[in-house]
């Protein structure tokens, strides 16, 4: 089951560490956009960026997340960078996510379920289109907008992780309302998230079916790892978004699990703090994130 591969990578490595490949051309090196003035220059060099990091980090990371809105501003070009970093992560071993936070009802999300976890069929011959281990979903439209998402899972060995409390400040607009059954909103969805995952449950205890839980908000958090048993979480915020590996400590139980950490700017972008080459810092900062994380967490254990 993919969020027991998920764990036991994380164990192997003694690392929760996720890499957000959030790749903004800005981000890269002045000598890669030097020249770079149309789309598919510009792909063309995120993908060259992103293939480097990939090679440089997946000998000590269990996971990346790709999130499409970076590439999607390339157009079509873009879109392809996108499959290839898809891709080419997959090819070296490392569990990924697909960060889309795509959903909608009925027919619409069982076209966006197979986009990423499962296959399209034209006449005869079936293709993927953006292949993930997980992809991230709204669950805010209810039951009928999981259910193709979770169908895939099962089908295709595929993980899903739902938005239940996000890293945002503004969230709690929302997130944080009381209802009338004296829950706040995001207790409610992450008990669906639970409902939801149930018949997908691995050898670790936890389903395919996880939940984003920002790392800025750990009384949240705490509530959510008390109820939520069986969810493993997607954890946001750490660095950047003013994160840190105390706050998050409460996403994790008392053997380590529970989670995995992402942590994009701080490692695409270390080099610019740190000097010297992207890839080079980059490793650097994985390796001081994880240190940190372990100093809070301890050891991961099954």
């Amino acid at each position: 089951m993919i969020t027991d591969r998920l764990i036991e990578k994380i164990i192997d490595l003694q690392n929760p560490t996720c890499v957000g490949l959030d790749t903004l051309f800005d981000y890269l090196p002045d000598n890669m956009k030097e020249g770079v003035m149309t789309f598919d220059g510009a792909a063309e060099r995120v993908f060259e960026f992103n293939k480097k990091l990939i090679d440089t980090l997946c000998d000590i990371i269990p996971s990346v997340k790709v999130q499409i809105a970076y590439y999607e501003m390339y157009g079509v070009a873009g879109m392809k960078a996108y499959e290839e970093t898809l891709k080419y992560a997959a090819e070296k071993d490392l569990v990924v996510i697909a960060d889309a936070k795509r959903n909608d009802i009925g027919s619409t999300a069982a076209c966006y379920a197979k986009t990423f976890l499962g296959q399209t069929a034209v006449n005869a011959a079936e293709s993927k289109a953006f292949p993930a281990d997980y992809v991230t979903v709204n669950g805010y439209l209810g039951t009928d907008g999981i259910a193709p998402f979770v169908d895939e899972c099962e089908k295709n060995d595929k993980g899903i992780f739902v938005l239940v409390k996000t890293s945002n400040p503004s969230g709690a607009e929302v997130q944080n309302l009381i209802l009338e059954n004296g829950k706040p909103m995001y207790e409610v969805m992450g008990g669906l998230v639970e409902k939801w995952g149930e018949n997908t449950i691995g050898q670790y205890g936890y389903s395919a079916v996880g939940a984003v839980v920002g790392a800025t908000h750990p009384t949240e958090a705490a509530r959510l790892r008390e109820v939520l048993p069986h969810t493993f979480f997607l954890i946001p915020g750490y660095g950047a978004q003013g994160g840190n590996a105390q706050m998050l400590k409460s996403c994790f139980k008392e053997n380590g699990l529970g989670g995995v950490v992402n942590n994009s700017r701080g490692i695409l972008c270390a080099y610019k703090k740190n000097g010297g080459t992207y890839y080079e810092a980059a490793r650097a900062a994985t390796v001081a994130m994880q240190k940190d994380l372990a100093s809070v967490i301890g050891t991961m254990r099954k």
